[in-house]
């Protein structure tokens, strides 16, 4: 059962909902952003082990990919929030369940920009690779001036979707009670009798998502560049 140890009315009150899920908000956008942060450079290591010639680590990597776009989010919290104490034996703190929630959503996104990565990489002529070594760059020159401005142009339009999906998926941070911004609306209809106060989280999240799509909308027209 989920503690509130802060005030919430019995009667809808807009300002004070609103500053409430305000203040939650934050934690909801704290794991939003360190999920982009970690998630985006961890699914680039997993697109490169899913390309490697090494096949065993190939292998891993495509089952790793597998399990978690196969499985839901909320599962995959629920194992990574229990996991140290039903495998390990190791007790459960209450300053483990945000570390959780983080370890649970950059492992399940990783996985999904690996393979929007892959698709990027794959779109690239092989031509290119072949130019850049006439021209004397080795393979991490190649990558990293040639091939990936070109490959972010390519999956930036995909990557606005995981990131516009990902504002909505900290709503599933409740799955294992740790209490962000629309942990906090539920409680609010629970209290106060109205679903009013999911509506206004709704807002929160539209807004949100708005801007995000706006930002990613300006970063695509400037590296318009590197269209073909």
């Amino acid at each position: 059962m989920i503690s509130f140890p802060y005030f919430i009315p019995l009667k809808f009150d807009f300002q004070v909902t609103v500053s409430l899920l305000w203040r939650f908000f934050g934690k909801s956008m704290l794991i939003f952003g360190l999920t982009m942060l970690l998630a985006l450079p961890l699914g680039l290591i997993v697109c490169a082990f899913r390309r490697s010639k090494f096949k065993p680590l190939q292998l891993i990597s495509k089952f790793y990919i597998s399990v978690m776009r196969g499985t839901p989010l909320m599962l995959q919290l629920v194992v990574v929030y229990f996991m140290p104490y039903y495998v390990f034996g190791i007790k459960i703190s209450s300053d483990y369940r945000f570390t959780a929630v983080i370890i649970g959503f950059v492992i399940n996104y990783a996985a999904y920009f690996a393979e929007i990565y892959r698709g990027g990489i794959e779109a690239i002529n092989i031509g290119q690779y072949e130019a850049a070594q006439v021209l004397g760059f080795n393979k991490m020159q190649t990558f990293f001036r040639i091939i990936l401005p070109q490959v972010i142009k390519i999956v930036l339009p995909s990557i606005t979707n995981e990131t516009i999906t990902l504002v909505k998926d900290t709503s599933l941070a409740f799955s294992i009670s740790y209490v962000e911004m629309f942990t906090t609306a539920k409680q609010c209809v629970t209290s106060q009798s109205s679903i009013l106060p999911l509506f206004v989280a709704g807002v929160f999240y539209y807004a949100t998502n708005l801007l995000i799509a706006f930002l990613f909308e300006r970063l695509e027209k400037k590296l318009h560049y590197y269209s073909r």
